[in-house]
């Protein structure tokens, strides 16, 4: 039994030994009870069903497992012999740990239910169930069933101004990186292939050095670096929870300290990467999405301004003096002219990747002090499109990318010598 099996009740294991083997495993991280159940269950259906008139391969049983958490309980008569369901408990909303391990812990959970079922394929929606639509799940399984890939990484209907902690830093940094255009490399939506699942099950000495049990696991790069087949699907709108401002450089934190330490075990992989190349994608891309969040630009310029009074004596250890006079520029701008250039936010997120790797100081620390430098790139950058269309927008981001991919031999200078390359 493995370690993640080893966490799940005593009858949720028995239930899998009843199930035996299954083709499908749709994994659901959010509490599926209520009102939820049937909508997002009829949605399932759907989807298996186009996915069965699709497919030229047989397609057999598929299994929902989904996370009880103390919820109300799933309706009655909601499964049938081609759709089971099956509760694990895993506690993503459990307030003594960040969100981002509640997430781990649930799909290290899922995983080891597919595992033991032998499913052909697992997919893992961590979204709110009210994003899921027929065609996420035909685009999350359709490329493993048909073309043999091992991953597929989600592609969300783009929005100005949600998702913008992939925008800034976790899309441009792993693809300059890693080197694939993986557009959301953290998912958190992901279709697996039955290898993929037995990697991710399999002991991993390294990173049980240097992390702990519930670290968020990057499944986007972790499949790059150890070959697997990696593409993309459109899923269409992803609905995103209201920006967490109170906790935000505890999310942070708990995003970046995983994707550093990554960074640092990756390194004789991805030095040696020069440009990154685009990944196939299916699917029909939607258009940009109009959205209700209201940005609120005192609450991004006034960290930004009070953490260059304040953090100084901190930014000073990890940024080298040139950087550190820009920032002197940019904290002079006035709000309505306010911008964060794109080379210089590029060094910015770089050294800190390597003051983490160094241990310049505490990492938790660390990390906590880049909040106010994000809030200042996000409100350059909603100044910058708030009256920008879908392919400006698009512009924007491709923009930024290159600069981090052209910013890449800074990276790997000061990643080799630390000590002689400090600009």
């Amino acid at each position: 039994m493995t370690a993640e099996l080893g966490t799940l009740p005593e009858q949720t294991r028995q239930r899998l030994e009843e199930l035996g083997t299954v083709d499908l495993v749709i994994g659901l991280v959010e509490h599926l009870g209520g009102d939820k159940a049937a909508a997002t269950l009829a949605a399932i259906r759907q989807g298996l069903a186009n996915l069965a008139n699709s497919n030229q391969a047989s397609f057999g049983r598929t299994v929902v497992a989904h996370n009880d958490g103390g919820a109300a309980g799933v309706p009655d008569g909601l499964e049938d012999e081609s759709l089971r369901l099956l509760k694990y408990s895993a506690p993503v909303f459990d307030p003594s740990i960040t969100l981002a391990q509640g997430i781990s812990n649930a799909y290290r959970a899922i995983w080891g239910i597919s595992g033991q079922l032998n499913a052909r394929v697992c997919v893992v929606i961590a979204s709110a169930l009210e994003s899921v639509t027929p065609e996420w799940i035909h685009g999350l399984v359709q490329p493993i069933l048909e073309r043999d890939f091992d991953l597929v990484a989600p592609c969300y209907a783009p929005q100005k101004f949600e998702g913008l902690l992939n925008s800034a830093i976790l899309y441009p940094l792993t693809r300059a990186v890693y080197g694939k255009q993986l557009q959301n490399p953290l998912g958190p939506d992901f279709g697996l292939s039955a290898r993929v699942i037995q990697s991710l099950l399999q002991p991993d000495t390294v990173r049980a050095r240097g992390a702990s049990a519930q670290q968020f696991v990057l499944i986007g790069p972790t499949a790059v670096v150890k070959g697997f087949k990696v593409c993309q699907a459109h899923l269409g709108r992803r609905i995103y929870s209201p920006p967490d401002w109170k906790n935000l450089d505890s999310i942070l934190a708990s995003v970046l300290g995983p994707l550093f330490l990554d960074m640092e075990r990756d390194a004789p992989f991805w030095q040696h990467i020069r440009r990154s190349e685009p990944v196939p994608t299916y699917g029909e891309r939607l258009p940009l999405t109009e959205e209700t969040v209201a940005v609120d630009l005192r609450r991004l310029l006034e960290p930004f301004q009070l953490g260059f009074r304040n953090l100084q004596e901190i930014w000073s250890l990890v940024l080298p003096p040139g950087s550190l006079l820009e920032l002197r520029r940019v904290h002079r701008m006035a709000p309505e002219e306010f911008r964060f250039p794109d080379e210089l936010w590029t060094r910015i997120v770089y050294d800190f990747a390597l003051a983490y790797r160094l241990r310049t100081i505490a990492r938790d620390h660390l990390l906590r002090a880049m909040t106010p430098l994000y809030l200042g790139w996000v409100a350059g950058y909603a100044l910058e499109v708030e009256a920008s269309d879908a392919a400006a927008v698009e512009k924007r981001s491709e923009r930024l990318c290159t600069a981090f991919e052209s910013g890449k031999p800074y990276l790997v200078s000061r990643w080799r010598w630390p000590d002689r390359f400090n600009p």
